[in-house]
């Protein structure tokens, strides 16, 4: 290096950027603490999202030696597929109906639960038990209840005398969504009451008890009070069902897989045929980072719509 090239001056280093390393030096042992989870996460998540993101742009067969670039044809090729789209409008009914269903139960749950009853405890726990149980465990016994042949449920409905012959539940192209959404509630509701319940907890008396001396009732309290103040816990619950819901898979592949008709083929399970079974890994990866776009989507609409409603 010349004497000239040595005597020019640094470039300085931006403030910020001295103040963030300043700290990084600072907490260095808290950042080795956390080095081997950020190394994983790194390396089976970044790195494979990243992966798939390449992947989607080659015509990718399992079977096939060549795997040649394709470019956007992957993501073109969406549009038209119609397999595709009708696992689109499955997945949204399956949305449209589970989320509302599974928050909407428990939110009532959890204002019976709220109050001082007998066996609170027990009832809450009792409520909760569902959503501890191993999803596979819970599919495979409502794919038994559902059974046509010796299911409890076609038992009990003959016994009622609310219908006169057995149901095939799974099989039937109008009753296979519809049995797969009453087990999602089932498995969901109970983290929806207890969620909502810590929402309710955190309202404070004073609110009602002004209330009440102002001749409001029950229902005027949960109008004009309850609901408003539970806007950011409806809020939290709404964006993860809505997230939970469009990817959802288990269930599917457990109890129909895919149904009658592809009644009940979803997004991913559709995305599983097509890169597990078809071994087009390159669409499957393209249909991927379209199911992330309707969510990325869902979730800016959800916060755009309740931006004003919620106390951040």
């Amino acid at each position: 290096m010349s004497a000239s090239a040595a005597a020019l001056p640094r470039a300085p280093i931006p403030r910020r950027k001295r103040s963030v390393w300043r700290e990084v030096r600072k907490q260095w042992s808290a950042y080795l603490f956390l080095a081997p989870t950020l190394l994983l996460f790194a390396v089976f998540t970044v790195v494979a999202v990243g992966y798939a993101f390449w992947l989607s742009f080659h015509q990718w067969n399992i079977l096939e030696p060549v795997k040649p670039y394709v470019g956007l044809a992957n993501y073109s090729r969406l549009i038209a597929d119609e397999a595709f789209g009708r696992a689109i409008l499955n997945t949204l009914v399956y949305t449209a109906a589970s989320v509302p269903l599974t928050m909407g139960i428990g939110l009532l749950i959890a204002l019976l639960l709220n109050a001082k009853i007998r066996a609170r405890g027990f009832l809450r726990t009792l409520f909760y038990l569902p959503v501890v149980t191993p999803l596979v465990i819970a599919a495979i016994v409502w794919k038994w209840l559902y059974n046509g042949d010796y299911g409890l449920l076609n038992y009990y409905l003959l016994e009622l005398g609310l219908i006169s012959e057995p149901l095939r539940w799974l099989s039937d192209p109008n009753l296979a969504m519809p049995a797969v959404i009453i087990t999602t509630v089932w498995k969901g509701v109970g983290f929806a009451m207890v969620v909502y319940l810590a929402g309710l907890q955190s309202i404070p008396e004073d609110y009602y008890d002004a209330a009440k001396i102002d001749g409001a009732d029950g229902l005027r309290r949960l109008k004009d009070i309850t609901i408003p103040l539970l806007t950011g816990t409806t809020l939290f619950l709404a964006v993860i069902s809505v997230l939970g819901a469009l990817q959802v898979f288990t269930e599917i592949y457990i109890m129909t897989s895919g149904g009658p008709l592809r009644r009940t083929t979803t997004i991913v399970y559709h995305i599983y045929t097509t890169a597990f079974k078809n071994f087009d890994m390159g669409y499957a990866a393209a249909m991927a980072f379209g199911l992330f776009a309707m969510m990325f989507a869902f979730t800016l609409v959800q916060l755009r719509v309740m931006r004003g409603e919620v106390e951040y």
